[in-house]
């Protein structure tokens, strides 16, 4: 079995810092929520739950490629999304109003860069987000998205894509960064 990755575009630290803030004495008014960690919010563009050891440096290449390609561009992260949808809540979200379209056609080339790679991508519907909160069997989200309407939004310019190791316990590894419409992306060690 292979590793699980993904790609992402990850918000600036102080959008972090700032929504990890309004979310914090918020966190514990429902113990079924399990909040995911500021320090691996991402906005996904690609998912591969099993890529190859042997299929990893042809990704990266691909990915690299990709990246040359697009140009950086501005998003928004403001408003809650609930998915599938506020009736039966699995994920509670912030949506991304401004930049869903290059996110969307960034996903798209992620994966096509996957496939080619020989590390299938998952084919679900692209739907730009940012996850908060997960919940086992769904909840009624309507006071959780009133609640995030409120949020003042972040908006910044993505410049880059990550590769990212997803590890057990939802910790999350950048493993390459790829800048856009720049140079060749770099691998972390």
């Amino acid at each position: 079995m292979g590793a699980r990755m993904f790609t992402a575009v990850l918000p600036p630290a102080p959008a972090v810092a700032e929504l990890d803030a309004l979310l914090e004495p918020r966190r514990g008014a429902d113990p079924t929520l399990r909040w995911t960690r500021p320090e691996g919010w991402h906005v996904t563009t690609s998912f591969m739950a099993d890529v190859p050891a042997a299929s990893l440096e042809r990704l990266e290449e691909n990915l690299a490629e990709v990246a040359q390609r697009a140009h950086p561009f501005v998003i928004r992260l403001a408003g809650g999304l609930a998915l599938p949808h506020a009736g039966r809540a699995r994920i509670l979200a912030l949506g991304v109003p401004e930049g869903h379209d290059e996110l969307a056609a960034l996903s798209s080339s992620c994966r096509g860069a996957a496939s080619r790679a020989g590390a299938e991508a998952d084919g679900a519907r692209f739907v730009g987000h940012l996850t908060l909160a997960r919940h086992n069997r769904g909840l009624t989200a309507v006071r959780w998205l009133e609640i995030l309407d409120s949020f003042p939004g972040w908006r910044w310019t993505a410049d880059e894509l990550c590769l990212v190791e997803s590890h057990p316990g939802a910790r999350y590894e950048v493993v390459s960064r790829f800048p856009l419409g720049g140079a060749v992306g770099r691998h972390l060690d």
